[in-house]
């Protein structure tokens, strides 16, 4: 049996977010063979080029975890028709190093209304060359739930989606390798 390290980001700081709740249930539903890492983007700073060459310890961090993971999992909120900033300073960070080229991706999406932001992200990871694996995307209807991470997780329906959409990114890092 395949064993699966995957890092999972959350645009969102809010203590109270759904993504980042989507992501703690996914974990918890996850398999013994998959290992999810949440991975917080809060203190990352803002994206300087001219620091690349000598990147903040939090930079160098996420760029560790991002190589040693075998799949990234991302989800995260709309802002203004667009991707968070905390997300999209990451992304920044990571756009010119050879750590995000050919990872599969999962895209979590908590609100279906919330397409903006997902077709801006998906731009985003194809120019980095990142592999977005479209049967593992996932739209769950978590705006206005009040569901949390064990609600997600007694929720029937989405925990059955999610828990789908994990097998599809391990299944496509299966063939991909």
């Amino acid at each position: 049996m395949n064993h699966f390290r995957l890092l999972a980001l959350s645009g969102s700081l809010r203590a109270a977010s759904f993504n980042t709740a989507a992501l703690h249930a996914l974990a918890q539903l996850a398999p013994d063979n998959v290992n999810v890492l949440i991975s917080g983007l809060g203190d990352i700073p803002l994206f300087n080029p001219d620091l690349e060459n000598s990147a903040p310890s939090s930079v160098i961090a996420l760029k560790e975890k991002l190589r040693a993971c075998d799949g990234l999992i991302i989800a995260s909120p709309e802002y203004a028709h667009g991707m968070t900033g905390v997300l999209k300073n990451a992304l920044d960070w990571l756009v010119s190093g050879d750590e995000f080229v050919d990872k599969p991706i999962m895209l979590i999406n908590t609100s279906p209304r919330a397409t903006h932001a997902q077709a801006s992200l998906k731009e985003v990871l194809i120019t980095m060359s990142g592999k977005l694996i479209e049967n593992a995307q996932v739209t769950i209807p978590l705006l206005g739930s009040q569901l949390d991470c064990q609600g997600i997780v007694a929720h029937v329906d989405i925990s059955q989606q999610l828990k789908t959409s994990l097998n599809e990114l391990c299944e496509a890092i299966t063939q991909l390798k």
